[in-house]
């Protein structure tokens, strides 16, 4: 005789919270937001006046999107709004390699 266990409701809500929350983090970092991309939050200024809200944190979530490239050892990082797709700002650091590091 082989024994089956079924989930409780209790665990079946859990599983299925978990599931829609890997869901949307998926879903926001395949759109491209900004919060997904590795953003510091002390960088997240989004109207330029100085200070980090917890609005403009909320918003490198659902209303800001970054579009990253590289050329050579140039890499740069397009912010943007979401809706229009109006620029933010353009973040662009450029990295040196030592002879020393492994490739």
């Amino acid at each position: 005789m082989s024994s089956t266990r079924s989930f409780s409701l209790r665990r079946k809500i859990l599983i299925g919270f978990v599931v829609a929350l890997l869901a949307t983090v998926a879903y926001l970092h395949f759109t491209g937001a900004a919060g997904t991309s590795g953003i510091p939050s002390e960088e997240m200024d989004w109207d330029g006046d100085g200070t980090v809200t917890e609005q403009e944190i909320m918003q490198a979530f659902y209303a800001v999107v970054v579009e990253k490239s590289s050329e050579g050892n140039r890499e740069c990082r397009a912010y943007a709004w979401r809706t229009d797709n109006r620029p933010i700002r353009l973040d662009c650091k450029t990295t040196f390699q030592s002879e020393d590091s492994p490739e």
